[in-house]
């Protein structure tokens, strides 16, 4: 029986392992997944990798259902997903409830550890947060950048100090024990993101696939996705 191959969105990394185990264990296919930023994730399906489930922003997503990638009908959303504030666990929670108190706790930072904007979501959200507050040429010198959240929020938890800040989806905060979430950017900063999976055009396992995704984005999934950060009913 081949495995089910998925790429996933780091976002959903967390609520795609705790399935996967089940799915395996109820029907005996292996998966296998992998997890990054949603540009790296595009970029690899667009050069023909082999893939069965897509799991996106439904940006992304629907612009490879466009390009003929994906299979037409296929798509499910399983929720939106907030940015937000983490540090590292056992540190002083910044005050970032609104845009001043953000801006001041981001001014008095070591350092903010946040996604690569050029591929990652939470990266381009980070990028506009700072230029609404007006602090970013302050904040270049101190911003470290990671392929994706999961790899940010795992530098904060193990090389973090209690001056250091990070942003990312909620969903990579919370998966991350290292780390403590303080809050969601304020609303004027947010920009919550939809993410939502599909059958690969070329899927050679398509039926799994669709048995997958409905597993993912069905009733049944949403007290799984509230926990992992997800918004499904909203």
């Amino acid at each position: 029986m081949q495995p089910l191959r998925i790429l996933s969105a780091g976002a959903a990394q967390s609520v795609t392992e705790r399935l996967a185990a089940r799915f395996t264990a109820d029907t005996g296919r292996e998966v296998s997944a992998a997890y990054g930023a949603v540009g790296a994730m595009k970029a690899r399906v667009l050069a023909g990798e082999a893939v069965d489930v897509v799991t996106l922003s439904a940006q992304l997503l629907d612009e490879l259902l466009a390009s003929g990638h994906l299979a037409a009908g296929t798509r499910r959303d399983l929720g939106p997903v907030r940015t937000g504030v983490a540090v590292r666990a056992g540190a002083p929670a910044p005050e970032v409830a609104g845009e001043s108190s953000l801006r001041a706790s981001l001014l008095v930072a070591t350092s903010l550890v946040c996604p690569d904007p050029a591929i990652a979501t939470a990266g381009k959200v980070v990028v506009s947060a700072l230029d609404q507050l007006g602090i970013a040429s302050e904040m270049r010198g101190r911003m470290h950048l990671f392929p994706n959240g999961y790899a940010a929020m795992r530098h904060l938890a193990s090389a973090g100090g209690p001056g250091d800040i990070g942003i990312t989806q909620v969903t990579e905060i919370l998966a991350d024990n290292g780390v403590t979430y303080v809050g969601p950017l304020p609303e004027t900063l947010q920009m919550t993101t939809v993410y939502a999976a599909a059958v690969a055009a070329g899927a050679r396992n398509p039926d799994a696939a669709s048995e997958f995704i409905a597993r993912l984005t069905g009733p049944g999934a949403r007290a799984m996705l509230r926990d992992a950060g997800f918004e499904p009913d909203r």
